[in-house]
């Protein structure tokens, strides 16, 4: 996934301390102007390294996946500008430290307690610099933990959008059509779990998407972070299964269930959203689509076929010369 490699960010006085000590030790192999100028190199070089290796290990917010972008958007404090304006300050420190390093290796001439006092000189700036991107590094290490917690998504695989009410029996299907080799992991912005299932037809991978927490009610009564979640997901969701259970044993009326419907056919358009009975075992009184009843094993296939029906997806193959 897209942040599942980002590296740790180290903390500013764990940096400056890890640069210092690395130094002292460099310049103990060595002495007199060499060791000054050893530690100076050995220094800098940590400090411009690491800040640089922050900012590049990051993805291109502008080049990146509309889903993972608006994701990342609501994962982070401030959204993405903020992220990139931390970045931004962390590759100003990282250039701010090398050229500390090449303004004082001209100046570690002459005598040796001259050339030390500007060594430390020196230090003193690198460990300024440093401190005053504390605050941004702080800030992409917590938005980096929060995005390591997204769960598996791809974007370049076809998506099935499972949404209805609570207790509707999305969380069922999705374990039974996947054999339970679904993986389950929280959002940092809900204390729901998002389930991700696979199922694979003629080669191609799908992607079973349940959402707890995000489609499972009136976007009234989401959360604006929850909100620009959902808005993430009108970029990845290639058909979407509505369950709806006519018999009310979720403890939601039918209407409500299906104005939830109606809702995500507005919000998701130009996807297409099949209206399944879910625990048609229950009660079949419903103008659906599709029934199903997963205790049963009614239907289970069908739908599973509708959706990919609906979705269409082909694989791209290279252009073959007829020639």
């Amino acid at each position: 996934m897209t942040f599942e490699d980002l590296p740790t960010v180290p903390r500013s006085e764990e940096l400056i301390d890890t640069a210092f000590s690395r130094a002292a030790r460099a310049g103990r192999a060595k002495s007199g102007i060499e060791a000054q100028q050893s530690m100076l190199v050995t220094a800098s070089n940590i400090i411009s390294d690491n800040l640089q290796n922050v900012s590049t290990t990051w993805p291109d917010f502008d080049a990146l996946d509309p889903f993972y972008h608006e994701l990342a958007d609501a994962v982070a404090d401030g959204g993405v500008d903020a992220l990139k304006q931390h970045l931004s300050e962390v590759m100003w420190a990282s250039e701010k430290a090398a050229e500390i390093r090449s303004e004082y290796q001209s100046r570690l001439r002459g005598e040796t307690e001259t050339a030390r006092l500007f060594r430390k000189q020196a230090f003193a700036r690198l460990a300024d610099v440093t401190r005053e991107v504390s605050e941004d590094l702080q800030a992409l290490n917590a938005a980096r933990d929060q995005l390591k917690q997204l769960p598996d998504i791809r974007p370049d695989e076809p998506a099935i959008v499972i949404a209805g009410y609570p207790n509707v029996g999305k969380s069922t299907f999705v374990n039974h059509v996947t054999n339970a080799r679904n993986e389950i992991a929280s959002y940092p912005f809900t204390t729901k779990r998002v389930q991700v299932g696979h199922i694979e037809r003629n080669h191609i991978r799908y992607q079973l998407i349940d959402t707890p927490g995000l489609l499972d009610r009136p976007a009234a009564d989401r959360n604006d972070i929850e909100s620009q979640a959902v808005s993430a997901l009108t970029h990845l969701a290639d058909c979407i299964l509505v369950f709806v259970d006519a018999s009310a044993s979720c403890g939601y009326p039918v209407d409500v269930q299906l104005a939830l419907r109606d809702e995500l056919e507005s919000r998701f358009a130009g996807v297409p959203v099949v209206t399944v009975c879910a625990k048609a075992d229950r009660s079949r009184e419903l103008d659906a689509d599709l029934h199903l009843s997963v205790a049963e094993e009614e239907g289970v296939d069908e739908l599973l076929e509708t959706a990919i029906d609906r979705i269409d997806h082909t694989i791209e193959l290279p252009f073959e010369s007829t020639e």
